[in-house]
Parts: structure tokens; sequence; C-alpha cells
């Protein structure tokens, strides 16, 4: 995945999108732990403010949780989506 950097979509936006992209795609199966945020600053070349705003606009959207201590994983979607 290439990042737009002068495109008017933050870059944030754009790794929440990749993110629910593999979630829907079947990479991160629900029930099961995304990577973890070290391994997508890793994988993404981004940093950690990043990072956190994609995983925090995945939350909002009700697709993961996060369980202190233990990761982030994939939950259903609501059945209203």
């Amino acid at each position: 995945m290439t990042f737009e950097f002068s495109g008017p979509e933050p870059l944030y936006a754009q790794l929440a999108d990749e993110l629910q992209r593999r979630i829907e795609a079947g990479v991160y199966p629900v029930g099961q732990r995304i990577p973890s945020e070290a391994e997508i600053r890793e994988e993404f070349g981004v940093g950690r403010t990043t990072t956190r705003a994609a995983v925090e606009i995945l939350r909002g959207k009700g697709r993961v949780v996060t369980a202190k201590g233990r990761g982030t994983y994939v939950i259903a979607p609501s059945p209203a989506e």
C-alpha cells in the first residue's frame, strides 16, 4: 500500500481505510487480534500518533475493541451496518 501524502485525506484516515479493507477481506478475521501498534508502524512506516488515530477510527466504527495488555481484536459489525 502506498499513501497519498499530498492528497486531501489525512494519513491516519488512509491507514484506517487499509486496515478496514483487511478486516473486510478476512485478513484479520472476527475474534482475531490485529497487528500491534509497533507492527503496524513497522509495516507501513508511520508514526505512533498516526497508528493510534487509525485504530481509534476503527474503534469508533465498532470494528475493533482493545483489551488492555492483550491487544486489539476484530469484532463483528453491528446489525445496523
